[in-house]
């Protein structure tokens, strides 16, 4: 897939509200519950519930987002292909950690246990 500076911005600008009920979707429609969600949301970010949901009625943007997230060490061991993309090749930080968030609610979505999605070593 073509990367592009514009896609980075394009994920910079787009706001975390407008695409986490999508991930709840995805989620719920696979029997996962949106505490699950929640709790991996946690663990990249440091965000809890109550945060989260203020960041979703701020409609703050994923470069805000990142910026106030706390990212968990152990976010580097996130790897494989979502949306297209190897995580671990992407060059751009903020376009990474956005990956990352993606990669962990497909690996929820698909059923793998929260042990392994956190990948505390």
């Amino acid at each position: 897939m073509k990367y592009t500076s514009h896609h980075d911005e394009r994920i910079a600008k787009m706001t975390f509200a407008s695409v986490y009920p999508h991930y709840l979707s995805k989620v719920e429609k696979k029997g996962r519950t949106k505490e699950e969600l929640h709790y991996v949301i946690e663990w990249l970010t440091g965000f809890n519930t109550i945060k989260i949901e203020e960041l979703i009625e701020n409609k703050m943007t994923f470069e805000l987002f990142f910026q106030k997230a706390t990212l968990n060490p152990n976010a580097q061991l996130i790897t494989g292909v979502i949306c297209g993309y190897r995580v671990e090749e992407i060059k751009n930080p903020l376009t990474q950690q956005v990956r990352y968030l993606d990669k962990l609610v497909d690996e929820l979505a698909k059923g793998r246990k929260l042990e392994k999605i956190i990948r505390n070593t």
